[in-house]
């Protein structure tokens, strides 16, 4: 097993993105802000207002439908014994865009909007894809493990020494 490939070396990755999150959250409330404001000095602020709340409910509106949809594609998927990825995909898509709907501001409505609705949701997958491609951390399946082993090192089939007692 090479060194990139150990799950500490996964964390060591992951490492930074604890470290801008703050950073990353913060610059999400400017956006927001930021949008509003231009917006709000566009159409008015209180047309502004009912936009938002507009989203809200059709967002809410939407999520359920098509978290409906997607767990009853996943139970389907299931219940003919056909690999649910899909289906998966679709319901993780359909969790963050319910999510992304509850933060309040425009941009985070837009982009849940895009992952709840199937037409857009369709093109999100490949991208979901990717990042979980990326994240996975795989395990050998075969050779030494643990804290005592060489890295080079390979034992052969995995062999249980045991006893039978009647």
């Amino acid at each position: 097993m090479s060194p990139a490939s150990t799950p500490y070396a996964a964390r060591q990755r992951r490492a930074p993105l604890r470290r801008w999150l703050p950073l990353i959250l913060l610059l999400v409330v400017i956006v927001e802000v930021a949008v509003f404001v231009v917006v709000g000095r566009l159409i008015g602020v209180g047309v502004t207002v009912l936009l938002v709340l507009l989203e809200t409910v059709v967002g809410a509106w939407l999520l359920r439908r098509e978290g409906a949809r997607a767990w009853r594609a996943l139970t389907e998927a299931a219940r003919s014994g056909v690999p649910p990825s899909r289906e998966v995909a679709d319901g993780a898509l359909v969790l963050v865009g319910g999510v992304l709907l509850l933060v309040p501001g425009l941009v985070t409505d837009v982009l849940g909007l895009l992952l709840v609705l199937p037409v857009t949701r369709a093109l999100a997958r490949p991208w979901l894809a990717g990042f979980v491609a990326r994240s996975l951390v795989v395990a050998p399946t075969s050779g030494a493990s643990g804290p005592g082993a060489s890295p080079g090192a390979s034992r052969g089939p995995d062999v249980v020494e045991g006893k039978i007692v009647d």
